[in-house]
């Protein structure tokens, strides 16, 4: 079924993800939605130095929010922060240097940030989709270590955070892509069989969705929300897949469409009106599976994805200094 799975999601895609499905999208929204000021309200993004997280962080600096950007390369997370203060004014705009990849710089960095500075959204946009299997030095393979490790020990790092505010959010970033796999808990870091780094990554996006139904679920005062941007021209979508940008560059979305969602999700008063754990499209929340696609997995599949994840998130906890 996967070939009907794909071709399913690629007919969608070319119909709502690109460009034209945002600017159809966008005439049922309501722009006072998100004309709010979020000033003393404190946001985290990750991959913030470019594409949809600089964008989010952006619109968030706007109106008024604390912004901490967490990315990977200080040279350039330098440059965006100093951008997005020139372009919006506000100076609380904070930067830390973390590879999301690192289960341990995670686990150092989410605890210094406890102690030093409060929480009221977080927002899970950082990625990677590397199209050959590689490991990092822990020996993880590098798309698993960052979409799905590293997002779920940031996230659960926060937590206590994020249960002492009021109208605390968690926000992922994850792809229609999803779409076409089934969860997988077998073969988490893609070791047997022919790797296929778009898959792989549309693996760990499936993944993220079901993180994000677990957490509804666990915890009830924090509105969690996964969503998909649609297909926007951004630096990783040139780098990672090349051919589908040169087919697709003149209808892709802007990355501040891209990230409309987002913002959406984390600083309208109607987001949180929906129930937590939903997936977003364009401002909706849209199914997770398409019809006849046999996506759906058992209980007791994602279940051990939640305990496989915290079995990694503690080994790499008690492996980190300090």
């Amino acid at each position: 079924m996967s070939w009907y799975r794909n071709t399913v999601w690629f007919v969608k895609g070319l119909r709502e993800y690109t460009r034209s499905g945002y600017e159809s999208a966008s005439k049922h929204f309501n722009p006072a939605d998100v004309e709010v000021n979020v000033a003393g309200r404190s946001f985290l993004v990750t991959g913030a130095n470019s594409g949809i997280g600089k964008a989010t962080a952006t619109e968030i600096a706007r109106r008024g929010g604390t912004v901490h950007l967490v990315c990977r390369n200080k040279e350039r997370a330098e440059v965006a922060k100093g951008e997005i203060v020139t372009e919006t004014g506000n100076q609380n705009i904070f930067l830390h240097i973390v590879d999301i990849s690192n289960p341990r710089e995670i686990w150092r960095f989410a605890e210094k940030f406890k102690n030093e500075h409060k929480l009221n959204v977080l927002i899970n946009n950082a990625g990677c989709m590397v199209n050959n299997r590689e490991l990092t030095g822990d020996g993880l393979e590098k798309n698993f270590a960052t979409n799905t490790l590293g997002t779920y020990i940031l996230t659960t790092a926060l937590l206590p955070l994020l249960e002492k505010e009021a109208d605390a959010r968690v926000i992922t970033v994850s792809s229609g892509g999803m779409l076409v796999q089934k969860l997988n808990v077998s073969d988490l870091q893609s070791g047997s069989g022919t790797f296929d780094g778009t898959m792989v990554y549309a693996q760990n996006k499936r993944q993220q969705v079901v993180l994000t139904e677990q957490w509804a679920k666990a915890h009830r005062n924090i509105h969690f929300s996964v969503m998909h941007p649609g297909w926007a021209d951004t630096p990783a979508v040139r780098s990672a897949m090349p051919d589908f940008y040169q087919k697709m560059k003149n209808s892709l979305r802007t990355e501040a469409q891209g990230a409309d969602t987002v913002v959406w999700l984390a600083i309208s008063s109607e987001a949180t009106k929906l129930p937590s754990g939903l997936f977003f499209q364009d401002r909706q929340p849209v199914p997770t599976h398409l019809p006849l696609a046999s996506t759906h997995s058992p209980p007791e599949d994602e279940e051990k994805l939640m305990e496989v994840l915290e079995e990694f998130s503690q080994k790499f906890k008690s492996t980190s200094p300090g």
